[in-house]
């Protein structure tokens, strides 16, 4: 079994099912394995076998990658039929919310729901039915992962002594890494800037409303290159999906009506309402956003500017700085940048943003920046100064500078145990029939059932 993707999965990484309806050309089918009421099928393995040759390219064999897949099915449908011993529930409404949330992806990737229609060569509601089934099979196996994984922890002393069982020769090497903190300057927006974005948008009402096709505007001028393409279209959307201000004003209008100018963090926008079902709502909108004038930014430049000659003359510390001067939100743990991926604070070359990492490189540890431009992450034009709090060189891992790392291997391996020892219980017990094909396959685990 491929342990990584497992874990991926285990830890609730966002994982989309390969839909069914795939148009890649389909075998002869026939019942691989059946675990308990639950079968997998030929296709089933040939869709991710596809998937994977295409994704990944091929390492191994074709028979051992398809014996791979098949360990990986024969788990998910072992989860599925736990959860059917458990009684496990989802809701109608969660499926469906899960559902349409994948179905925009799907959209999004593809352009148009008529693309989506025309790729797999099914009508969108065919398309539902099948996804629909798909995504509660998979909330009901990530309940019972939920369930395996969740009050698993490792202490202080597993820490170490999963370390000091590693071999000398496979503690990997730790690349170098950077601790970065920031002051962040958000020039304000203007009120008579705010005013003339309202008054563009009325503009563009008062144009629709004489007859133009909303459509057509929000391709010409909506600064959302998400839904502008689609003629301002979002797709269906549930509620407390969307900014408080918006999802009330969508959830109001009535069919093809045209709201008054509303205010978000994202801008300001007018809506239209395409079609509501139930607590879903899919709409079009122009959104056109306030700027930050030229002068507010370069205000902001020369205060940071200002800030940093206090901080280089020792006349203030960078910490107090920060706390006295920085507009970031997240400033309460002394600037520093947190990594997206880890939750530390500590970023590889790799993970950083393209233009911190211009900055940082030129800089020594405990070097301050000059004022570099940035966007927040609404999207604002704004300025900051950055300083390289730690660089750390390259390095086998070791628990003094790397015990957050190692903590993560640790539970990383005692999860994997945890579900280890799961499957060898639940499989003896449950129905588990294999095609005789794929008897000689070289499983982890021991698939005999009862």
């Amino acid at each position: 079994m491929n342990y990584k993707n497992l874990l991926l999965s285990l830890l609730g990484t966002f994982l989309l099912f390969q839909p069914v309806f795939s148009q890649e050309p389909q075998v002869i089918d026939q019942v691989v394995a059946v675990v308990g009421k639950n079968v997998i099928l030929q296709s089933d393995i040939e869709n991710q076998y596809i998937q994977y040759r295409l994704q990944r390219g091929i390492s191994g064999s074709a028979e051992t990658i398809r014996c791979q897949i098949l360990e990986d099915l024969l788990f998910q449908k072992l989860l599925l039929n736990q959860a059917e011993v458990d009684s496990v529930t989802v809701t109608d409404e969660q499926v469906n919310q899960e559902m349409e949330r994948r179905l925009r992806y799907f959209i999004s990737e593809l352009g148009s729901q008529e693309k989506l229609e025309a790729y797999y060569n099914k009508t969108i509601t065919e398309i539902k039915n099948e996804l629909r089934r798909l995504v509660k099979d998979q909330m009901l196996v990530q309940e019972v992962q939920n369930g395996i994984m969740s009050k698993i922890e490792v202490t202080p002393s597993e820490i170490k002594s999963f370390f000091k069982n590693l071999p000398k020769d496979s503690i990997p090497m730790v690349n170098t890494e950077y601790e970065i903190a920031q002051i962040v300057k958000n020039p304000p927006i203007s009120i008579d800037e705010k005013l003339r974005v309202k008054e563009r948008l009325y503009e563009l009402r008062k144009r629709i409303l004489n007859g133009e096709r909303f459509s057509t505007l929000a391709v010409l001028y909506s600064e959302d290159p998400g839904s502008a393409r689609k003629g301002g279209e979002l797709g269906l959307y549930g509620r407390g999906e969307l900014y408080p201000e918006f999802e009330a004003v969508a959830f109001k209008l009535k069919e093809g009506e045209v709201s008054d100018v509303v205010e978000t963090e994202a801008g300001f926008h007018i809506l239209q309402l395409i079609e509501r079902r139930g607590d879903y709502v899919n709409v079009r909108h122009i959104l056109l956003m306030a700027k930050v004038s030229p002068e507010a930014l370069e205000k902001a430049r020369l205060e940071l500017d200002s800030i940093a000659g206090l901080i280089r003359s020792d006349s203030m510390t960078f910490e107090a700085a920060v706390e006295k001067f920085s507009d970031d939100p997240n400033k309460s743990n002394g600037g520093l940048l947190l990594n997206p991926y880890s939750g530390g604070s500590l970023f590889e070359a790799d993970d950083l943003d393209p233009q911190v990492s211009f900055v940082v490189d030129k800089l020594s540890v405990g070097e301050l920046s000059d004022p570099v431009p940035m966007k927040t992450e609404d999207g604002k034009d704004a300025y900051r100064l950055l300083m390289l709090k730690k660089k750390t060189t390259p390095h086998k891992a070791n628990l003094k500078d790397d015990y957050n790392r190692i903590q993560s291997w640790a539970l990383q391996k005692k999860k994997q145990d945890a579900v280890d020892n799961w499957i060898r219980n639940k499989s003896q017990k449950a129905y588990v029939r294999i095609n005789s094909n794929y008897e000689t396959c070289p499983f982890k685990f021991s698939w005999k059932g009862e």
